[in-house]
């Protein structure tokens, strides 16, 4: 089986500083990766590059086997690829659904295919966000996408 995302030999930087040294590594659809570590040590600097919000100067980063070295954060977003930041930054006054829907795009990730992977954000989907225990609220922010 291919890998959905592959990254090789990526380095990245914040100016002329660089942050990241040849990262590698894949993940197959359907498998989940942990990036662990200490602070400092490249986490998030890593995902940043992957979504094309950190500079890569060199390296390849492929998704679902588009290169997404050559494309814009916005561009890198529509091919799939999607970021849960920290926080959780759902809208407070919004209702689950109002929160699902309010940035929704045309596609097979909509209220009805949340609910499914969600069960509890259908039986909330009228409760403000702001309500909601943590872990919901980070479900809510992953349904968003």
């Amino acid at each position: 089986m291919s890998a959905l995302l592959q990254v090789s030999d990526l380095a990245a930087f914040y100016g002329p500083s660089q942050a990241l040294f040849n990262v590698n590594l894949s993940v197959t659809e359907g498998h989940l990766v942990a990036l662990m570590g200490r602070n400092g040590m490249g986490k998030s600097t890593t995902i940043g590059a992957i979504c094309r919000m950190v500079a890569a100067r060199h390296g390849r980063i492929e998704f679902a086997g588009q290169n997404l070295l050559a494309l814009k954060p916005h561009q890198a977003i529509r091919t799939g690829l999607g970021l849960v930041p920290e926080g959780r930054r759902c809208f407070p006054n919004l209702t689950v659904f109002e929160n699902c829907i309010a940035a929704a795009q045309p596609g097979d990730w909509h209220f009805d295919s949340v609910s499914k992977l969600f069960p509890r954000l259908h039986e909330r989907r009228n409760q403000m966000a702001n309500t909601l225990s943590g872990g919901e609220q980070q479900m809510l922010a992953i349904a968003r996408l």
